[in-house]
């Protein structure tokens, strides 16, 4: 029982030949008869054509696992009625993936034409570097052509991004032909006004929090009447590897549930999947509302190459699973119902089989990524320069004017951190009209810190809107409206907040151009109220001193400014770096200094500074240095919340002549070079890291780095305890002080390392 594709295959050669011989004698398989749509044989053979593809692809993955030249064996065996979805749904219409989508990608790819999907799909499991798809990163299936991001996920966290997808397509049409009456840069003008998303999955990762959130989102949004067009397709094997999900459990989910519409359809069954699934297409195009297919499909070869089915299942079940092969009903039916004689049908499976042993052959000969360089490219950050025109492009000084009402803000006063962000926002929404603003509570209240106040006003509840109190949704929501043409800014209120969705950032985001080999990319920017210090309400859900989790995440650009100015020019960049380099951004604002407008004493106004009109711009990974007046003796090296702190400690000190603070600015990519520059001329390095000592910020980074470099001046670091933050004076203890730098300050310049 150990392995079964021998049977497998055996079976349905065996099939096709008795059916070559007797079409009768495999009857208890009826299909329509001649009175049924002369377009239905065209479809039916089509399907089985795309299916009998996918299950001789899986066979030959096996094998090439067996004589190490493959290196994946998750196949699609017993799953393939999912080829009526890709038969039936338009190119047009944007889908993401189960990662049993063999029979789909056969049938999509088959609808336009021009495509290569059996050596693809082979190039893929071999991790060949000419794979179209990932580049040999991954085995995935996905194409621009047919609307298919390669799928990032096996636990159905695609879910919230296709949730964001369906959104974004009515939110997309609306602006770009219906309100400003011209189509906004980037929008997907090509894509018609009914198109919808499909989203597949298995019924195991059904349960998973990131399904349960997209289900409650989209049914969210329809219980208020805003359009969501989305086919939730739940490819239902019954089994979660080897944990058996209840057979009345999805039914009893979701046939009644509120505001999604429910169909179900045996996916063993050829003519019944394709009549429910066409069905089931047409309300979701026509209602524009979500629509939940429930396919119940067989698994057939188990889980994975590597499953050993007998510690699970008996015999008995497996051999009834495999009676239920859903190729084995479609070839009786489609020569039942007279579409093809079994002649024809054994003649294309011999035709299909030698096609792919043929193509597999060379393709285990194609070469493979060699370099460390070649892996990382579709990671590597935007270069510096080119991001200065877009960080740096004007528009007409009247519609400033007219959007500021009558005063620009470089006109005003310095002002504190907060407002210039606010500013910075309605400046880059007017320069870049596919920009969206949303989150929890950024429309008319204009955000729990008012950063985001008067932009609803300005622009209109279709660029700038409330979503549900979901982290979750939130980030889905910015990923799918970025790969149909925006430029998402969402905001999370907290970050605390952001580890209930962070996977959206870390396995999605993040991931889409690794998986794609530079083709599919979501840009946005990701804004935070971050750190800590915050007085009034404070404690950890509103005071996180941990962005560990945000510097892990390979290609993510990590802002984190200290000051309104700074802030306003590194969003342009952010922007910029979203837009031109196709990234991903966490910008991270300091809560505890957006009002802050005061340095050393109350009403100096040292943290308030002029609004920097548009045409100016901080390059990616340029830090700030506060210099010394005389010889720098020590560098101190800070960011956010540290930089006032620093500059007070130095002033309590006495020290402006000796000691010199860079604020780094930029925690992804840092400045080491910078930083490693700086620190030859001074006898030591002082880090003042307000987060977490272990992993928690750079700290370690910066230590590692110099270090490495050779550096032989003194380094220590004041930081964060590893412990969540305290509420009240208690946080006080936990977290770099001004009494804590200036003590560390005054030890290293008596050390005099260097007379």
């Amino acid at each position: 029982m150990l392995r079964r594709e021998g049977l497998i295959r055996g079976r349905l050669e065996g099939l096709l030949a008795e059916l070559a011989q007797d079409p009768q004698s495999k009857s208890k398989f009826k299909g329509p008869k001649g009175q049924e749509r002369p377009d239905l044989r065209e479809d039916a053979l089509a399907v089985l054509e795309a299916s009998i593809t996918s299950r001789l692809l899986d066979l030959k993955a096996r094998e090439l696992k067996d004589e190490g030249s493959g290196f994946y064996t998750i196949g699609s065996s017993g799953h393939e009625m999912n080829a009526v979805l890709g038969r039936f749904l338009r190119p047009t219409d944007p889908c993401l993936l189960h990662y049993r989508s063999g029979g789909f990608m056969a049938a999509r790819t088959r609808m336009v034409g021009g495509e290569t999907f059996i050596s693809d799909t082979l190039l893929s499991v071999c991790a060949s570097r000419e794979d179209p798809v990932s580049g040999g990163r991954h085995k995935v299936w996905g194409s621009k052509r047919t609307f298919v991001p390669p799928q990032t996920s096996t636990i159905a966290s695609q879910l919230p991004k296709a949730v964001g997808m369906a959104f974004s397509l009515e939110r997309a049409f609306h602006l770009s032909h219906v309100k400003t009456k011209r189509t906004i840069e980037g929008l997907p003008s090509k894509l018609p006004k009914d198109a919808i998303v499909m989203v597949s999955f298995g019924d195991a990762s059904l349960n998973h929090a990131s399904a349960t959130t997209a289900f409650n989102a989209a049914t969210w949004a329809a219980h208020q009447h805003i359009p969501m067009p989305i086919l939730f397709v739940c490819e239902n094997n019954g089994l979660g590897i080897s944990v058996h999900t209840p057979e009345d459990w999805i039914p009893s989910v979701f046939q009644n549930r509120s505001n999604i519409d429910y169909f179900e359809a045996n996916g063993c069954d050829l003519f019944e999947s394709m009549k429910v699934i066409k069905q089931a297409i047409l309300q979701c195009r026509k209602a524009r509302r979500p629509v939940f297919l429930n396919l119940r499909v067989v698994r057939l070869l188990g889980h994975a190459g590597s499953d050993v089915e007998s510690l699970y299942r008996s015999e008995k079940e497996v051999e009834e699973m495999e009676e239920r092969d859903p190729i084995l009903s479609m070839a009786s039916g489609i020569v039942s119902a007279g579409f093809a004689t079994g002649v024809e049908l054994l003649d294309l499976y011999r035709r299909l089989d030698e096609r792919i042993q043929r193509i597999a052959d060379k393709i285990v000969l194609r070469p493979k990524l060699d370099s460390v360089q070649e892996i990382m490219r579709p990671l590597q950050l935007p270069e510096r320069e080119s991001l200065i025109p877009c960080a740096e492009h004007v528009i007409a000084p009247s519609r400033r004017t007219e959007a500021f009402s009558g005063k620009l803000p470089e006109e005003d006063r310095p002002r504190h951190l907060a407002l210039q962000i606010s500013r910075a926002l309605k400046d880059l929404m007017l320069i870049h009209p596919e920009i969206l603003v949303f989150g929890e509570d950024v429309a008319k209240k204009g955000g729990v810190y008012h950063v985001t106040a008067g932009l609803f006003e300005q622009f209109g509840a279709g660029r700038v809107f409330n979503t549900l109190l979901d982290e979750t949704t939130i980030l889905g929501l910015a990923i799918g409206a970025a790969q149909v043409g925006f430029l998402p800014i969402p905001e999370i209120q907290y970050l605390a907040y952001l580890h209930n969705a962070e996977d959206q950032l870390r396995g999605e985001a993040c991931s889409q151009r690794f998986f794609s080999n530079g083709a599919w990319d979501n840009p946005m920017v990701v804004r935070i109220a971050s750190f800590g210090y915050q007085k009034g309400f404070g404690g950890h859900f509103h005071n996180a001193n941990s962005i560990g989790v945000l510097r892990d995440i390979p290609g993510l650009i990590l802002a984190a400014p200290s000051r309104g100015d700074d802030a306003a020019r590194m969003l342009r960049t952010c922007v910029a770096a979203a837009k031109v380099g196709r990234a991903v951004c966490a910008f991270l604002e300091p809560i505890a200094l957006y009002m802050t407008k005061d340095l050393y004493e109350k009403g100096d106004q040292g943290w308030s500074f002029p609004y920097p009109p548009p045409g100016t711009s901080i390059p990616l990974g340029v830090p700030r240095f506060y210099r010394a007046e005389k010889s720098a003796r020590i560098l101190v090296v800070t960011y956010a919340n540290g930089v006032p702190m620093c500059l007070k400690a130095r002033r309590d000190l006495g020290f402006e002549d000796s000691v010199e603070i860079l604020d780094l600015r930029w925690l992804m990519p840092l400045p080491v070079s910078e930083v490693l520059e700086a620190a030859k001329a001074c006898d030591g390095v002082l880090i003042v890291d307000e987060c977490r000592k272990t992993g928690g910020g750079v700290a370690e980074a910066l230590l590692a780095h110099l270090a490495e470099a050779g550096y032989s001046g003194a380094m220590e670091r004041i930081v964060g305890e590893d412990t969540f933050v305290p509420l009240g004076p208690a946080a006080d203890l936990v977290m770099p002080s001004v009494g804590s730098v200036r003590e560390a300050m005054a030890r290293m310049i008596s050390k005099r390392v260097k007379p």
